[in-house]
């Protein structure tokens, strides 16, 4: 018998769409050496099918809060950890990254945000990491470069205005925000002034006062989805007392009752409810379970799974000596 010849093709040979399929299954640290084999697998492992979502929220800095600004100290190792990452995963991704997801205590400085601005132009949602080392110029230069931005989760900040104002200017398709901290009036005002179009807001387990709420409801004419669901709602009391709201009244529920999905969970017999009130409106997401910053009742922002591009076991290899 004559020896049988193998009619199958070669792996370089492959076509790009079934090498992306292959590569879909592996994560950061798997595509790195793959993506330096040749110029065709480069290419495939940079596909956008690929890097659609690059979800880092199992990556978290190794810090301690202090009492001066920026009220954290963040380990050198950490930096220099995020840095080795986001360098591989912006160099393999050329650009294709669509949606960018980092954990609540990932604190990035200034040129980690820079970085990632310069290497991600179509970024189209961002739920951003605790920002206290990252200046307002910094945030502001983000935001001119990522003109496809159309949601944003951003963590508690205490002058907001700029940020609004810098997305309504650069951002025209800007249509979802979600508040993860406090949401006052100062902070209604600006969503109000500068995001009149906005279509979806969430302030799920924020600190929430009822003029800020009533002011959205009021001024809001184009949003249809809004969830205040576990958010410590109050108002002060002509005393000058803050006083707890646990039953919403019906102004709020007659202007609520003209969107398309309003969620609400006020009740002490709710577990997200109890933590909200045990941390006073502040949520210490440290305590709870790694998950539970990642829900929201609105889909289009709940998180889900982590992604399979930063799982565990990149968790694991990705350590800096």
């Amino acid at each position: 018998m004559g020896e049988s010849k193998c009619t199958g093709k070669r792996w370089e040979d492959m076509e790009t769409d079934v090498l992306v399929k292959i590569f879909k299954e592996l994560n950061l640290v798997e595509l790195s050496p793959v993506s330096q084999v040749c110029r065709l697998w480069r290419v495939a492992c940079s596909d956008p099918l690929i890097w659609g979502t690059l979800d880092f929220g199992l990556l978290k800095s190794n810090f301690i809060q202090t009492r001066a600004s920026p009220y954290i100290w963040v380990d050198d190792r950490s930096d220099k950890r995020l840095s080795k990452i986001l360098r591989v995963a912006m160099a393999i991704s050329r650009g294709n990254v669509n949606c960018m997801i980092f954990h609540y205590n990932l604190y990035m400085k200034d040129e980690h945000l820079n970085y990632i601005s310069q290497r991600s132009p179509h970024l189209k949602r961002l739920v951003m990491p605790a920002w206290n080392r990252i200046s307002k110029g910094e945030i502001c230069l983000a935001i001119q470069r990522w003109e496809e931005l159309e949601s944003l989760t951003m963590p508690t900040i205490g002058h907001p205005p700029y940020i609004m104002e810098e997305l309504a200017k650069r951002c025209k398709n800007f249509k979802e925000l979600k508040v993860m901290g406090s949401f006052d009036l100062l902070f209604a005002s600006a969503v109000t002034t500068y995001l009149p179009k906005l279509k979806v807001l969430s302030l799920r387990c924020s600190k929430v006062t009822k003029g800020a709420l009533l002011c959205v409801l009021n001024s809001m004419e184009h949003l249809e989805v809004l969830n205040i669901s576990h958010c410590l709602l109050f108002e002060i009391a002509t005393n000058g007392r803050r006083q707890v709201i646990h039953e919403l009244d019906d102004s709020i529920l007659e202007r609520a009752s003209q969107l398309r999905e309003f969620h609400h969970c006020q009740s002490r017999e709710c577990l997200a409810c109890q933590r909200m009130m045990l941390d006073e409106g502040i949520l210490r997401w440290y305590r709870y379970e790694d998950w539970f910053w990642r829900q929201d009742e609105v889909s289009s922002l709940d998180l889900k799974d982590y992604g399979r591009l930063f799982g565990a076991q990149c968790e694991m290899l990705t350590s800096v000596d």
